[in-house]
Formats: C-alpha cells, structure tokens, sequence
C-alpha cells in the first residue's frame, strides 16, 4: 500500500491494519453472543455490501462482488479502536495471549488456508515454499502439522532459511541462482514436490516453484503482486497436469480453528513475535519489516494499556 503496488478500494487518508486482537469496550444496539470486557481477534473481511449475497444477509465468505479488507479498503487496527461488524469476531480463549490472537489473523491464518484447504496438503506429500517471511514461516509450521513428508524452504535471506531450519524444513535454499527448482527434483529422486507455494507474490517465484513440482502437482499463488503471470509454454502444463491455484486471505472458521489448535497446545507461534512497540511507533515497525532488521517475521503494534494489539 506505502508504495503503490497493492490498489486499495477505500479514501485515503484511512488507518491500516487487519492483524489484531483486543477487548471489546462497547456493542452495537442489537448485537447478540458478546459482553463488553470479551476477548476477541478480528476476522478482516467485509462483503462487498452489493452483489445479492451480501443484501440478503449472507456471510462475507459468500460476497461476489469485490469484498473488502480491513486496513486495507477501510479503517483497521492501527489504533487504540476499532469498530468491525460482530460477526467478524472470533474469541480468544483465556490461554491464549492477545498478541498470539493478532498474529493468527492473517500471517497463519492465510497460509493455513493455503496449505490445508486450497492445496489439501495430505501426510506424507512434499512441499515446497518460496518465501519464509511472515507468512511462509507459518507455512513450514503448518506443512508439518500437516504431516508433509518433505518440505523445501527457498528465500534468499540466510536468516529465513536458517529460521525454516529450525521450524523443520527438510532442504533450505537460496534461489537466487535459479537452481533451487533442480536441487528440490535432486533431494526427491528427480520427481519434485506435489505442492508448491509462491508466498512473495512474483512472477519469477511463481516460474519456479512450478518447475519444482512432480507431475500433477499443485502450484499456489498467495502473495500480492502487479506482475503479469509468464510461466513458459502452455503444452507443459498439459503433459505435466500441472495445476495452477490462487487464494487470498483466509475464512473466519479458520480463525476458529487456528484459535484451538493454539488453546491445545498443538500450534506454537509465540516465537514468531519479533518486536513489540506502542502504537506511536508504528512507522518504526514498518522500517523494521521493510529493511528486514534481524529477519523479522511480525512486529506488534500495542495500544497504551495492553489490552489490544
């Protein structure tokens, strides 16, 4: 949005932000289920508010016109309120903190649609993922829970891959040379992976993660981006069956589930808190993520008393 790349549908000037969590300080006149003082995290989607899903009182996830993003198409979170529609709210059981709430909202929230629903990552299948930054981080972590059989972390930085390592990648690369694609069919017995994900949002991650892929595997567009889509010739995508797949974003009910997983102590990204700065310095948080200081994967952003992120 700060450089232009990524079109937005609300007036400038708005407040960013569609990651956050906080305690409800007031409802809405006709609002049901929730108190003042609940615990919540935010789904960021609105419909459209148009098409006859949206008029007829159908949930965003079934909006057909263009629907709308908070922080992104009208105000979000970057302050100490916010106001969002009631049933974009999900709650925040006691055991789990309010800063690993905001980071469910979206950075593991969209991967997990990713990986689970839209590429239907099942045990044993292998992986790629190009791009360990905010989101591809939770990939690896996801792909595992997942039960992935091999999974490849690509990223030019040292510091991500050393950071997929960790979090269980089985091959960590740097693609820099083009060559990452061959070394993925090298470390599989020269048959590649069955799902490959372009989480950085460019064409030329896009070309090779689809060269990573075995025949009829699945490749993923979840990162945003102005390139036009140039893959190669059309007849290999029909002898290799190869599938090319987009999302964006994620469904309140993965919210609900990430919330769980995280309560049970399946799902741990804690650690994925890079920084912590009250709100006034946001800029700085953005200095953080965009000149990459110490390989930051979410910086929060929290309001003077605590109670929300």
């Amino acid at each position: 949005m700060f450089d232009g790349t990524l079109p937005n549908q609300g007036a400038i000037p708005f407040t960013p932000g569609h990651e956050a969590s906080g305690v409800i300080a007031s409802i809405g006149a006709g609002v049901i289920g929730w108190s003042e003082g609940d615990r919540v995290a935010m789904y960021a989607g609105k419909g459209c508010g148009r098409c006859r899903a949206c008029t007829t009182g159908r949930p965003v996830e079934e909006c057909t016109g263009t629907p709308l993003t908070m922080g992104v198409d009208y105000d979000g979170a970057w302050a100490e309120y916010v106001v969002v529609p009631a049933a974009n709210l999900v709650r925040v059981p006691d055991n789990v903190p309010l800063e690993v709430a905001a980071i469910l909202c979206d950075a593991v929230a969209t991967p997990y649609n990713a990986v689970i629903d839209v590429a239907q990552v099942r045990p044993g299948e292998r992986v790629a993922i190009y791009g360990i930054g905010g989101l591809g981080t939770h990939a690896v972590m996801i792909a595992r829970m997942a039960g992935a059989g091999f999974i490849a972390a690509i990223d030019p930085n040292a510091g991500a891959r050393e950071r997929a390592k960790l979090l269980g990648a089985d091959l960590v690369l740097d693609p820099t040379d083009g060559t990452a694609p061959q070394a993925i069919k090298d470390a599989t017995d020269g048959n590649g992976v069955d799902a490959a994900f372009d989480f950085v949002g460019a064409n030329a991650v896009l070309k090779q993660a689809v060269a990573s892929l075995a025949i009829g595997g699945r490749a993923v567009i979840v990162g945003v981006g102005g390139d036009r889509i140039q893959l190669g010739p059309l007849i290999l995508f029909a002898v290799l069956r190869t599938k090319l797949l987009g999302t964006y974003g994620y469904q309140r009910r993965h919210l609900e589930t990430l919330m769980r997983l995280v309560a049970s102590g399946r799902l741990d990204v804690s650690s994925s808190i890079s920084a912590r700065l009250p709100i006034e310095r946001a800029a700085e948080g953005v200095a953080i993520l965009s000149e990459k200081r110490n390989d930051p994967v979410r910086v929060l952003l929290v309001s003077g008393d605590s109670s929300s992120v």
